[in-house]
């Protein structure tokens, strides 16, 4: 079956011109076509799936605004059977295009590309474990706390635009929330909470004795003689602190996230303009680079290659995709998508300081390492560890508070003193944004007063 969704109807009406004015037009709109496929690739198929109407609502809208007009004004071709979105922005150009592995969500081709290029990836399969007893599955799940039943009443008083918010208490989940046509199988875009997901993977292959972030960082590119990079390591990509530098704020990665380029193409370019470790500088590539470095070294040990979707399904999150780009280089920044109960599963992870079901999966330190400031720190409420935000510095909340952040409100918060982890995600914009600390807050004042 193949369907046609137009956005926009009254700019869809009028023809896209051939040629734009200048050059940042024509990149925004190929770049639209390439969000418009990603996005609604990962929303149709990634977990339980969305309607095209909560699609063009919830994902398609607030977002970044050179692209948004054109994102809302082209048209986008799905096809059911194939798992293919299609977006034609030009023509004289192939479309941009999205398709769908059934492990590792959705893979988005670069402009120009056509779709032999992913043919190989497809149809590989996830476990199936529902029918398990939570947390590795989803059976006897949820034990009712009474006390935190008012803050789900007060949702909308912490801010945003809130799609799910889970509260787990001594490991079982006290209360859950959804939002009208969202279940505990929605997925949704992690963003950057992507990153603690990325910092999970590197802990595991530790673990496995596969790895050491102390040393300098695997990136072949920065082994010639006398370039500076080669002595930055792992650990220092996790903390944000490689002291390299890049084209726009650490933070944008449109060429990959929506122009389907090479990860390692795009990450292992930038100079050197601060001494590793020295400056405190948020940027998605620091996390690419530092899961290309992992790649490079687990690469070197047969059958141990890079998979995230191994380690997941490990601890019940079925229903997290892992996103690549055309060669198989994960995006691990922010291309994730993941279910409210696959967050929490992550989260008891951490609560049990890196034990799942009697089996040690993270060192016994890895906690307490993600969890340190062990290098310079960002300006504002939050400190940062590594790949993990801190909590530390919030008034009413316990001082081992530490967790995942995601644009457009995507949060995964641990309390190991309480044990407590806090799911929220939502649709949030420049304007309307929760206010992380206060929910924290006042679930914390909840549980004390139950």
């Amino acid at each position: 079956m193949l369907r046609r969704l137009t956005f926009g109807l009254a700019l869809a009406a009028a023809a896209l011109p051939a040629h734009a004015a200048d050059a940042n037009a024509e990149i925004n709109r190929a770049w639209a076509a390439g969000y418009r496929a990603g996005v609604t690739c990962s929303a149709l198929w990634n977990g339980a799936g969305k309607s095209l109407a909560d699609i063009e609502r919830d994902e398609l809208t607030h977002i970044y605004p050179e692209i948004e007009a054109d994102v809302r004004a082209i048209k986008a071709d799905i096809d059911d059977k194939a798992k293919r979105v299609s977006v034609t922005y030009r023509d004289d150009m192939p479309p941009r295009i999205a398709a769908w592995d059934s492990r590792e969500g959705c893979i988005t081709l670069p402009i120009g590309a056509m779709p032999a290029r992913i043919d190989g990836f497809l149809n590989r399969g996830r476990a199936k474990l529902d029918d398990r007893l939570w947390p590795l599955g989803d059976q006897k799940a949820v034990a009712p706390v009474a006390g935190f039943g008012a803050i789900g009443t007060k949702r909308a008083g912490f801010g945003g635009r809130t799609s799910s918010l889970l509260i787990v208490k001594d490991g079982r989940i006290g209360f859950e929330w959804y939002q009208p046509g969202h279940g505990p199988h929605s997925a949704q875009r992690t963003f950057s909470v992507a990153k603690s997901m990325a910092a999970t993977l590197i802990g595991h292959a530790v673990q496995r004795g596969q790895f050491d972030v102390a040393a300098p960082a695997a990136i072949a590119e920065w082994q010639s003689p006398g370039d500076p990079r080669a002595a930055i390591t792992t650990e220092q990509l996790l903390r944000m602190a490689s002291g390299l530098t890049s084209d726009t704020a650490g933070n944008r990665t449109d060429a990959i996230y929506m122009g389907g380029a090479s990860v390692r193409q795009w990450t292992v370019q930038w100079p050197l303009l601060h001494q590793p470790g020295s400056r405190y500088r948020y940027a998605n590539n620091d996390t690419l680079l530092a899961v290309q470095s992992l790649g490079a070294m687990q690469q070197k040990a047969p059958g141990r290659a890079l998979d995230p979707a191994a380690f997941f399904d490990k601890i019940g999150m079925t229903r997290t995709f892992a996103e690549h780009d055309k060669d198989g280089d994960y995006i691990l920044s922010s291309q994730v998508s993941t279910t409210a109960r696959d967050l929490a599963r992550l989260g008891l992870l951490y609560q049990n300081d890196g034990l799942w079901n009697g089996e040690r999966l993270l060192p016994e330190n890895w906690r307490h390492f993600v969890t340190t400031p062990g290098g310079p720190q960002p300006d504002g409420p939050f400190g940062y560890g590594a790949g993990f935000w801190l909590l530390n510095k919030s008034d009413g909340i316990p001082g081992d508070a530490f967790g995942a952040f995601g644009n457009r409100g995507q949060y995964l918060v641990v309390i190991p003193s309480r044990r407590l982890v806090i799911v929220r995600q939502g649709y949030d914009d420049a304007a309307e944004r929760l206010d992380i600390a206060a929910l924290v807050k006042a679930v914390v004042a909840a549980d004390r007063a139950g």
